[in-house]
């Protein structure tokens, strides 16, 4: 499985890289605060909305701690996705939130 940390992604996003980025938390989590332009799926439904991602597109999957979004990027990467783990979740983010 790929990964990529917190602070990895946070100089992708300052230097202006396009990433793509879902966030697999529950709704009530991901009011609590998100990374500007994530896509928002919550892990439960990734099954019935993977039908939205391209699998041209590689994607960096993002939860509280990296435990859920392991999962989502193991369960995408078993159908053909290009997908990376951001390490440590939303408690290893030091970036923007909104």
């Amino acid at each position: 499985m790929k990964e990529i940390t917190a602070k990895e992604l946070e100089q992708k996003l300052v230097k202006g890289e396009k990433v793509n980025l879902i966030d697999v938390r529950e709704v009530d989590e991901v009011e609590q605060g998100a990374i500007p332009g994530i896509i928002h799926i919550p892990l439960g439904l990734l099954e019935f909305r993977m039908n939205e991602l391209s699998k041209k597109d590689s994607y960096v999957i993002v939860c509280r701690s990296g435990g859920r979004s392991g999962r989502a990027t193991q369960f995408l990467d078993s159908q053909g996705y290009d997908v990376t783990n951001m390490t440590g979740g939303m408690l290893a983010w030091e970036g923007e939130i909104n």
